[in-house]
């Protein structure tokens, strides 16, 4: 009976020990888990945060070195004001002389001031010259403007067609268009005599670039 009791006694130390085994290696195992999930958690923040880190150093570069090109930005446009032939070739003596660069390429194509200019500073001044018609711009059947070989320089087409009973006022119209601040190439022509007049017709187009726009930018990181 004693030895009954004994063993009964053991085997219950025993499971009890079990218990005490299965309880703590529970608890071992949940934490190692949460050690795990809380390891991850800082690995993936620490990473985040070098992340903002480098693109905060980069932006603070970027900034720098805007600044200096500002600066040496500031220096050119100085000597554009004061230099000589930008300044002998200004349109109002009122204007500076940056304003020829703006002219000779404007930034958009604006057609009405196109046909503007060709016919009051090119063909109008020649005596003798009748604008018989002129289209500018989307007004040019058939064509629109498009990309030219320089990287973002649009070009403006126009057709023109001058009638005149000296063919050399008409050379002096295509002269105007050479010595023109703004640059301006001629497609093709045709020239036409009747008994009374010359017939001159141009497919030609000017250039334009459009403006680029500087802005910040917000940037997300996220974690």
């Amino acid at each position: 009976m004693v030895a009954k009791q004994t063993a009964v006694g053991k085997r219950q130390k025993i499971a009890q020990s079990n218990k005490a085994i299965f309880i703590w290696i529970s608890g071992m195992s949940a934490l190692v888990g949460v050690c795990a999930v809380l390891s991850w958690f800082l690995i993936q923040q620490l990473e985040f945060h070098t992340r903002v880190a480098n693109k905060t150093g980069a932006t603070a570069s970027t900034i720098r070195e805007n600044i200096k090109t500002v600066e040496k930005l500031r220096d050119n446009i100085r000597l554009l004001e004061v230099n000589s032939n930008l300044n002998s070739a200004k349109s109002d003596p009122d204007s500076r002389a940056l304003q020829v660069i703006l002219d000779a390429l404007p930034a958009d194509s604006n057609d009405l001031a196109l046909g503007a200019s060709l016919q009051q500073k090119l063909i109008t001044p020649v005596n003798g010259v009748t604008i018989e018609t002129l289209s500018v711009g989307n007004q040019v059947a058939g064509t629109s403007t498009s990309e030219s070989s320089v990287t973002g320089v649009q070009k403006a087409p126009f057709v023109l067609t001058l009638t005149s009973t000296d063919v050399n006022a008409l050379k002096e119209v295509l002269a105007n268009f050479e010595r023109s601040i703004r640059t301006i190439d001629i497609d093709n022509f045709t020239l036409e005599k009747s008994e009374t007049k010359y017939k001159l017709t141009l497919n030609a187009h000017a250039y334009y670039q459009p403006a680029t726009v500087a802005a910040l930018k917000d940037k997300v990181e996220k974690p």
